[in-house]
């Protein structure tokens, strides 16, 4: 595997989208240490004290929430535009034709959602400053246009950044920058893991670590994991050439969706919770009842686990809904017929669609719940052991997918140079 990257290097283009994606890494972490002026720290710490939807939201910026810096809120307002044009590409008849227009009709689509972030992110910032007056030194006008202005030109400037790095350097730009802010955050939660040693838990920490372990398995099992529908070729004659009689086969991953599904459900989740609780610090009764209903990071005593059930059975619509833009039955059946392809037993046409739905159908639903069993067994894991986990069942999924599609992407770009692969090292 070193070998790889060592080989990697020695090609000119990859090397310089390595270092390319390396370097804008850099900057997301150096801007993510530039404060915003006026800010309080000390009263700043006092509003993060014990407050785990606030620290949710530090965990996806890399700590930069709490330190109230430039890239404050993160990428998270770019997930929420991206969960709700994907919605009303579906309830929208003309975004559903802009979409199927190819390559254009994909960059309208990201040009809209590009706005739509903007707008999420003068939004949220505007709801950051007025429900956190108190981490200012001097609460007035000009502070709240300032804060507001930053965090919005933070989640801009991300956004460009997760693009360019799509575009020029390896891996999906979007969910390295959560990959890197997450692991910002690691040296934390170690540091956390031994004070609970110091203390004498030894069998609580180990349960932990094994959990932890045994869910990064899970993570791999998923991804790696396919089921191979088989495709054969009929034989054809084009003058005195003869085409096709070819055995082939169509992957279908447990996993398709990737971390797409954990990422839009929380932060579906999450994204009412803050609005309520931002504008009002002391909520009111119905107000505390709906932040528990939506609390799934926590399992309050004596009470039905509700957030996390919602958790659970968001993951799994996602996986679905995400699953059905990727991946479509019909088109891959019309283009195996017109080429000549059949599987193995079944008709070409509807009974071919018919047959890769239901297929697919199932592998969604083994991926979904693998997902929801290790997006919320370190909540179950924290509530037993009363060990406090900072690495989350979504950090360690989207840590884990996003390191093996990006180890992937580098070993299909050394493939196509004659390298040989990590598969192969």
């Amino acid at each position: 595997m070193f070998r790889t990257f060592r080989d990697a290097f020695k090609i000119p283009d990859l090397r310089q989208k390595l270092v390319f994606t390396l370097l804008m890494l850099l900057v997301i972490r150096i801007g993510a240490a530039i404060p915003i002026p006026g800010i309080d720290s000390t009263e700043l710490q006092k509003a993060f004290a014990g407050n785990d939807l606030l620290g949710l939201y530090d965990a996806f910026s890399g700590g930069a929430f709490a330190n109230m810096t430039l890239f404050a809120m993160g990428i998270v307002p770019y997930i929420n535009a991206s969960i709700i044009m994907n919605l009303l590409t579906i309830a929208i008849p003309p975004l559903e034709e802009m979409q199927k227009e190819g390559t254009e009709g994909r960059k309208k689509i990201a040009k809209i959602t590009r706005i739509a972030t903007v707008g999420l992110a003068l939004l949220q910032g505007t709801a950051t400053s007025i429900g956190l007056q108190n981490i200012f030194v001097k609460y007035d006008f000009f502070s709240v246009i300032v804060a507001i202005f930053a965090m919005t030109a933070g989640t801009a400037f991300l956004m460009w950044i997760g693009e360019r790095i799509t575009e020029s350097g390896i891996g999906n730009g979007i969910s390295l920058i959560i990959f890197v802010n997450i692991l910002s955050r690691l040296p934390a939660g170690v540091k956390a893991l031994y004070n609970e040693v110091t203390v004498g838990n030894y069998i609580a920490v180990f349960a932990v670590l094994a959990v932890l372990f045994g869910m990064v398995m899970l993570v791999v099992l998923i991804y790696l994991g396919e089921r191979r529908i088989p495709v054969q070729y009929a034989k054809r004659v084009q003058g005195r050439k003869v085409y096709g009689g070819q055995s082939t086969h169509i992957p279908i991953r447990v996993n398709m969706a990737g971390v797409i599904p954990v990422i839009f459900a929380s932060s579906l989740l999450a994204f009412p919770r803050t609005i309520i609780q931002l504008f009002s610090l002391e909520p009111a009764n119905w107000m505390t009842k709906i932040l528990n209903v939506l609390n799934y990071q926590q399992i309050l005593p004596g009470e039905f686990p509700f957030g996390i059930f919602l958790y659970v059975t968001l993951i799994i619509l996602f996986a679905y809904f995400y699953t059905a833009i990727i991946f479509n039955p019909f088109e891959v059946a019309n283009n195996m017929k017109k080429n000549g392809g059949f599987v193995p037993g079944i008709r070409p046409g509807k009974p071919t669609v018919d047959h890769m739905t239901t297929i697919l159908n199932r592998m969604v639903l083994i991926g979904g719940l693998i997902l929801s069993i290790i997006a919320s067994a370190p909540i179950f894991l924290a509530w037993v052991t009363d060990i406090k986990i900072s690495l989350g069942g979504t950090s360690l999924i989207i840590v884990a997918g996003v390191c093996i599609e990006t180890v992937k992407q580098i070993e299909s770009q050394l493939v196509m140079r004659h390298y040989k692969g990590f598969l192969n090292a």
